[in-house]
This record gives C-alpha cells, sequence and structure tokens, in this order.
C-alpha cells in the first residue's frame, strides 16, 4: 500500500533519479519483511543494458528493483491485474501484445528510447518460472530491441539459498502453487538469502540474437550453479519480436 501510494502521489513529480531510488527503496522494504536478504555482485553492471534473468519466484522483480531498479517488459494482460497492473504502469513497464508484428516495433522503439537514455530494461527470456534447480529454453527474440539498439546485454543470475548453504525451494512459485502459497513459504522461514550475480556483457560484437541468448543462458546456469546442459533445439529466433 505505501508503494501503491508513493507511485500515485510522488511519481509524477519526481525527478527520474529519485524515482528510481524510491523503486529500490520499496524493493529493499518489502523483501526485509518477507526476511530476504540480498547478495549481489554488480561487477558487471553498466548503464543502458538490457538485463537478461532467470525466473523463479514473484519476488525476482524485488530482488532486481533493489539493487538494479530497471523497467520490466511484461504481457499485456498484467495491465489489467488489479493494483499490480497499475503500479506496473506506473514503473515505467513496457506491456508485450504477444503474436502481434505491428505492436512489436512500437515496442522494440519503447524499449530502445529507455536504453538510450541510460535506463534498465529487464526481460525474463525464459517466459515462465522453474523451482530454480535448471533453466528453461530462453526466447531469443525478446533480446532484439537491445541488440538491434546497438545495447549490450547483462545476464543477471539469480538463485535462492538457506543459511545452510543449502539451494531453498521456498520461493519457487511454478507449476501449481499459489502465489499465497508461495508467499507463505518464503515466510515460513526466518531468513532466506537471495543471490544475484551479473556476468559479462553480451551482444557487443554484433553477434546475433540466437548465439547471445545461448551465451546468456551458459553465463547465467555457470553463476547459479547449475550444470551446463545441451540448449533447446527448438529454434530460438522465432517469437513476437522481430528484427
Amino acid at each position: 500500500m505505501a508503494g501503491a501510494l508513493a507511485a500515485l502521489l510522488l511519481f509524477p513529480c519526481c525527478a527520474e533519479r529519485r524515482r528510481l531510488a524510491l523503486k529500490a527503496r520499496w524493493s529493499k522494504a518489502l523483501l526485509a519483511a518477507l526476511g530476504v536478504e540480498i547478495d549481489a555482485d554488480l561487477e558487471h553492471a553498466a548503464a543502458g543494458v538490457m538485463l537478461v534473468a532467470n525466473h523463479i519466484s514473484w519476488i525476482d522483480i524485488f530482488v532486481l528493483n533493489a539493487v538494479l531498479p530497471a523497467a520490466f517488459v511484461a504481457k499485456e494482460e498484467v495491465r489489467r491485474w488489479p493494483l499490480i497492473g497499475w503500479l506496473a504502469a506506473k514503473n515505467d513497464t513496457v506491456f508485450l501484445r504477444r503474436g502481434s508484428r505491428g505492436h512489436a516495433k512500437i515496442i522494440n522503439g519503447e524499449i530502445a528510447a529507455i536504453l538510450a537514455a541510460g535506463k534498465l530494461v529487464a526481460v525474463f527470456p525464459e517466459g515462465t518460472t522453474t523451482d530454480g534447480t535448471h533453466l528453461l529454453h530462453f526466447h531469443a527474440a525478446l533480446l532484439q530491441p537491445a541488440l538491434s539498439a546497438g545495447r549490450p546485454i547483462l545476464p543477471v543470475a539469480l538463485s535462492y539459498w538457506e543459511p545452510t548453504g543449502e539451494r531453498s525451494l521456498a520461493p519457487r512459485y511454478d507449476g501449481e502453487i499459489s502465489l499465497g502459497q508461495c508467499t507463505q513459504a518464503i515466510l515460513a522461514r526466518r531468513r532466506i538469502i537471495a543471490r544475484l550475480r551479473t556476468t559479462p556483457l553480451l551482444g557487443q560484437q554484433g553477434e546475433d540474437r540466437r548465439a547471445v541468448a545461448l551465451a546468456a543462458r551458459r553465463a547465467i546456469l555457470a553463476a547459479c550453479s547449475l550444470p551446463v546442459e545441451p540448449e533447446s533445439q527448438q529454434d530460438a529466433a522465432a517469437g513476437p519480436i522481430a528484427a
């Protein structure tokens, strides 16, 4: 609720730096209330890049925003979700209408403009969540707007750990797990460590989007301490966003 009021009252009159600071502050406060501690390595972070991250939980967005506040690419349906959709719209979210090539050109332009202004754009190229023990196929088309604009890709690895050093499955929000069940599982732990690792920038040598997606996936697997398995043979160049 505090976040909603701040977005309503403060965002319209805030300078960009203040907006980003508010976004980071809300995110840190929410994670602290949930007992989630952030362990972030931002060695490779840079301005005006596209964050490409693996997706495990609804709290992933807050982990990212706590240290790398960004505009997120979300499906069009999110805009209609109660409160969350309104907050997303107030937070520079780019809404993607799936299957529309005409709309894809507009989205490409919006993303390019955000990156050109030195801001960050974040995508989850798996398109859905996992339990954190593996990665799904990366949809390379989601990376195309950044590559077309000549902006780098920053792979970001997210993983969750128990204080004992074991991987935590509590934050998983996949399959039939509901938002309430996921939140209860997180609150049942006294402390969870959200580990965020940036890896070297990609897409600066004119590589095509499939090559960049494969490289990003491999980098995230390694940074998440997951075994590197062969990528699916599915055509990663296919997708809703065209070059």
